[in-house]
């Protein structure tokens, strides 16, 4: 529920910012905007799906339907959330630019991380208790490998080697292309 909410919520937002700047489509609705011209984005409605939804399913641990709900609003909250992600990032309103790209690559490694949990290929998962200090060990060095590949510019597969660890691996000690200095 919260997969599919996700990216039905981030496909309908980007067509209706699409939309919104269409001439050919004038009676889409506008972004929000307050009296004295301040602009809502969508962003700000996301976090709050997110806490509310976040908030009210950990302290109530409902039942169905209501987790079913909640985990829909949460889905919904962070498609609008990713869905302007570079505005984190830059502090500044990138989102039709180049830069509004890593928007799109942050919705896409939370569909791919998404998609393995839904699938059952949760990072890290065992039964067997008494390997816990090795695997905490195992799991610890997959973490620093993860974040030095993020480091050096590989986000996606550093994401993918949460849950494939030699992809970290590769992706941390791999070579980075700097692009070179024209004279």
């Amino acid at each position: 529920m919260l997969l599919a909410a996700f990216l039905i919520s981030f496909l309908f937002i980007r067509t209706s910012a699409r939309l919104m700047r269409s001439p050919k489509v004038p009676w889409w609705p506008g972004s929000v905007t307050t009296e004295s011209g301040l602009h809502i984005h969508h962003l700000v409605w996301g976090i709050v799906l997110i806490l509310l939804s976040g908030f009210l399913g950990f302290a109530l641990a409902p039942r169905s339907p209501w987790s079913e709900i909640l985990a829909g609003a949460f889905g919904v909250g962070a498609g609008l959330t990713l869905d302007e992600f570079a505005l984190w990032v830059r502090l500044e309103d990138v989102y039709w630019s180049q830069q509004g790209r890593s928007s799109l690559d942050a919705v896409v490694v939370a569909a791919l991380i998404g998609g393995l949990v839904v699938l059952g290929l949760a990072p890290f998962g065992t039964s067997d208790a008494a390997a816990g200090e090795s695997i905490a060990v195992a799991v610890g060095i997959d973490l620093l490998f993860v974040v030095l590949a993020i480091i050096k510019g590989k986000p996606l597969l550093g994401m993918i080697g949460l849950f494939i660890p030699p992809v970290a691996l590769v992706a941390a000690l791999g070579q980075v292309a700097l692009p070179r200095r024209q004279p």
